[in-house]
């Protein structure tokens, strides 16, 4: 879900080509399958695509990525153990608390930072995560703008430079 949501606002921006969108799994439970049919039903609902098949995320990934979003505290404090280096952990952050200072330390909010899994339960709680992603990915957007940014003034001193 968070994928579609993020890839569109992507798009949206006019950064589809700078910025590549993917997800895994911290667990290889559903590895293989689609998405859920309720989480394909509420995005196309909403107007989003998805094709995806499940797999799980890779400890060797940290290398070739520069920032990795957990959905959830467990996930985040899975994908940081997972991580080879300080450096490579401190590359998660959780979705819904990714603006904060320091986005490991959410408890300075009263903001719940996770986004709930509604596998167990009806359509309400799809919808409700649909919400939260939704709300969650401008602040995303605005951590990619910023990472971008950064990139281009270092890109430009690194051209000066030479």
């Amino acid at each position: 879900m968070a994928e579609a949501v993020f890839r569109a606002r992507i798009e949206e921006a006019g950064l589809a080509d700078r910025v590549v969108i993917d997800s895994a799994g911290t667990g290889g439970w559903h590895e293989g399958e689609d998405a859920d049919p309720r989480t394909l039903a509420v995005l196309r609902e909403a107007g989003y695509e998805l094709a995806h098949s499940a797999r799980q995320f890779r400890p060797e990934w940290f290398e070739r990525l520069d920032l990795i979003i957990a959905l959830d505290s467990g996930h985040l404090h899975d994908l940081r153990d997972s991580a080879p280096t300080e450096t490579d952990a401190a590359k998660v952050r959780l979705l819904r608390a990714c603006t904060l200072p320091d986005p490991g330390s959410y408890a300075t909010t009263a903001l719940d930072p996770d986004v709930p899994d509604p596998y167990y339960g009806g359509m309400s709680g799809f919808e409700g995560c649909l919400a939260m992603v939704e709300a969650a990915s401008e602040d995303l957007l605005t951590v990619v703008r910023a990472a971008l940014a950064g990139r281009d003034t270092h890109d430009e001193r690194a051209e000066t430079s030479a």
